[in-house]
């Protein structure tokens, strides 16, 4: 079994940074891929960004590529998602979760594992 707790999220004026952190117990999840999604209120939990179990290998939406970056840290079972460029559009409720599989993954099918999520509200 594996928790995962997320951290980090917010109120940012639009143009700012966050790094979010997410961090595993329960068991290592360094052979596994890692991913960020978002729900934002009345839509759908969405795809954010996703790493392969070696931060080898990125995969992103294409509304945050160039803004965010994923990435990972298996000594520390941590993996992160730097904000940058922050829109109002970004606010929503942003999750964590360990992926089935080692290799980059979009589906929400393709995860077993979420943490609670931790909110992001981007002011205008």
């Amino acid at each position: 079994q594996v928790q995962l707790v997320e951290s980090g999220g917010r109120l940012v004026q639009a143009g700012g940074s966050l790094r979010l952190s997410c961090a595993a117990s329960g068991r290592a999840v360094g052979t596994h891929a890692m991913g960020w999604f978002r729900q934002a209120p009345g839509k759908e939990r969405e795809f954010v960004a996703s790493i392969n179990w070696s931060g080898g290998s990125t995969y992103y939406v294409d509304s945050v590529k160039g803004r965010f970056t994923i990435s990972r840290d298996n000594a520390k079972n941590t993996v992160y998602l730097q904000m940058n460029s922050l829109k109002p559009e970004d606010t929503a409720v942003y999750y964590c979760a360990a992926s089935r599989f080692s290799s980059v993954a979009a589906d929400t099918s393709d995860y077993a594992y979420w943490g609670q999520g931790t909110q992001v509200t981007v002011s205008s």
